[in-house]
């Protein structure tokens, strides 16, 4: 049996994702969790204090694996904005796709997941679409990109509702079927012709 002394956070959650990824978010509890660790279910109650708050922590790891690879995106200032929104639309995809094809057991576990923790949902949406409007204001500064609106929030935002085919989780099933890749680039090729000066 493991000792609260050597259980930490993120031990579990990496363990939460494996107990999720074998039962399902319907069916796994935190007793199967502490199962797992070899420790009692007090002992995960010691770090997550509801089944709620672990399963909110896990939604939020995995989300924020994405929005790190996306934040190196952001923090590269040495191509033009068009050229990062691009590469950041691409990275999101790509991320996104990969989560759903790779492990289709756990993704699906994560619709459940996103659908009962709404607040770590939201903040998720608001970090990328920030991300979104870090770029959009650093080209509009450099003359490489016009806001169509004079809110550069306003703008980010629209701009990643028009892409929400290839990054909200409902279209899932779409992201694997042919002529998805030409329809994302048509659709990125409009926002940025839209965007353009």
């Amino acid at each position: 049996m493991a000792t609260t002394e050597t259980l930490t956070a993120e031990r579990i959650l990496a363990t939460t994702e494996d107990v999720l990824r074998r039962h399902g978010a319907a069916k796994a509890t935190v007793v199967d969790v502490a199962r797992a660790l070899g420790v009692s279910h007090a002992a995960v109650y010691r770090h997550f204090r509801t089944k709620a708050a672990l399963r909110e922590a896990v939604t939020e790891r995995w989300l924020d694996r994405t929005t790190a690879e996306l934040q190196r995106v952001v923090d590269d200032r040495s191509a033009p904005a068009d050229e990062r929104l691009r590469r950041w639309f691409t990275v999101l995809f790509a991320a996104k796709r990969r989560k759903a094809g790779d492990d289709p057991e756990l993704f699906a576990t994560y619709e459940v997941l996103l659908g009962e923790n709404s607040g770590v949902v939201e903040a998720h949406i608001a970090d990328l679409v920030s991300h979104l409007r870090v770029i959009v204001e650093e080209g509009v500064a450099r003359g490489e990109l016009a806001s169509p609106v004079a809110d550069a929030g306003l703008t980010a935002r629209a701009v990643f509702d028009a892409t929400g085919r290839f990054h909200d989780p409902g279209y899932s099933r779409e992201w694997f079927t042919p002529g998805i890749d030409e329809a994302f680039a048509a659709v990125v090729d409009l926002t940025l012709a839209a965007l353009r000066p």
